[in-house]
């Protein structure tokens, strides 16, 4: 394996106070920003609509479309494609649980000023109880995917690792989606499937750290937990860097130049492995490593019976 970081000696675990302060931190803000937006921004594919795809045969300029669509009682959410002729347009209203209700209210007020100049490539329509459905589903398809992690990483190492690392694959999710709020991003089923795939991203690069640990403490039973966990994440690092550093670097291209349609996507993506990566190293191993000091601290240590003291015979003296 390539190693970019040989000889890694960075104190991970002594820092451990402060990579969680800075999680912490981060989740408040995200909290704070829900709390004053009252909620997360929802795609149509949960708050129900109609998202009709538009192809201009020119570049329109968007802030014309927009302005008209509300002119015309059809006041949406519009995203432009970079780079193409294409708008995505949200549209909730009255008629929107209607597919063909909700296209011809679009159509119907873009002919009032592109007339002949555009195309509908696709309608799709969701009612509002579908997307209670759907967020409902998005919800337990996460918390099956960590419990079924839970299971298997309790079942591989030990309860304290699967805990751990569903800990920190739960921060990563929140974290993320507290920076959905924060940037006021919009979340939609393929932002749920970004997050289903970093879910399994993260805890790869859990799993990989903890197996190193495992196999460190089978031959080093002399050196303390925290030094074979620091030894371990350094020994691990390389590998962590190169393949995220690699998958950061395609969603990065996809987030800049991969447009509108998938700018929530990409953004998921950017934003779950930074937060992924960080907390293999930074959340799961100190968490492991808190609850080992606890519990050791917990213990009893019971003293040593203290052996009766033998009486010295005198030893003769010479005449």
């Amino acid at each position: 394996m390539i190693e970019i970081f040989h000889g890694s000696k960075v104190d991970w675990l002594g820092k451990r106070k402060l990579f969680l302060a800075i999680s912490g931190s981060v989740m408040l803000l995200g909290l704070i920003s829900l709390v004053y937006h009252k909620g997360f921004i929802y795609g149509v594919d949960f708050k129900g609509g109609t998202q009709i795809k538009v192809q201009f045969h020119q570049k329109p300029d968007i802030e014309k479309v927009r302005q008209l669509l509300k002119d015309n009682g059809a006041d949406s959410e519009l995203q432009e494609s970079v780079g193409t002729n294409q708008v995505l347009i949200d549209f909730q209203g009255a008629n929107a649980e209607d597919a063909s209700a909700g296209r011809a209210i679009i159509v119907n007020a873009l002919n009032k000023g592109f007339p002949g100049q555009f195309d509908i490539l696709s309608a799709t329509s969701i009612g509002p109880k579908v997307g209670d459905d759907l967020k409902r589903q998005a919800v337990f398809a996460t918390l099956y995917a960590l419990g079924g992690m839970l299971i298997y990483i309790a079942f591989r190492f030990e309860w304290i690792y699967g805990a751990a690392a569903v800990f920190a694959v739960f921060h990563d999710t929140l974290v993320t989606l507290g920076l959905f709020s924060i940037f006021k991003e919009q979340i939609n089923l393929t932002v749920i499937a970004a997050l289903l795939t970093l879910v399994g991203y993260s805890m790869n690069d859990t799993i990989v750290v903890f197996d190193r640990i495992r196999e460190n403490l089978k031959i080093r039973r002399r050196d303390d937990l925290e030094t074979i966990m620091n030894d371990s994440i350094n020994q691990t690092l390389s590998r962590t860097i190169l393949s995220s550093g690699l998958t950061f670097l395609t969603v990065v291209a996809l987030f800049i130049f991969g447009g509108e349609i998938i700018s929530y996507f990409a953004f998921a993506m950017v934003v779950g492995i930074l937060v992924g990566t960080y907390s293999s190293v930074a959340i799961a191993a100190p968490l492991v490593l808190v609850y080992t000091n606890i519990r050791g601290r917990a213990v009893p240590q019971v003293a040593a019976p203290s052996r009766p003291a033998i009486a010295k015979t005198p030893k003769p003296k010479r005449a």
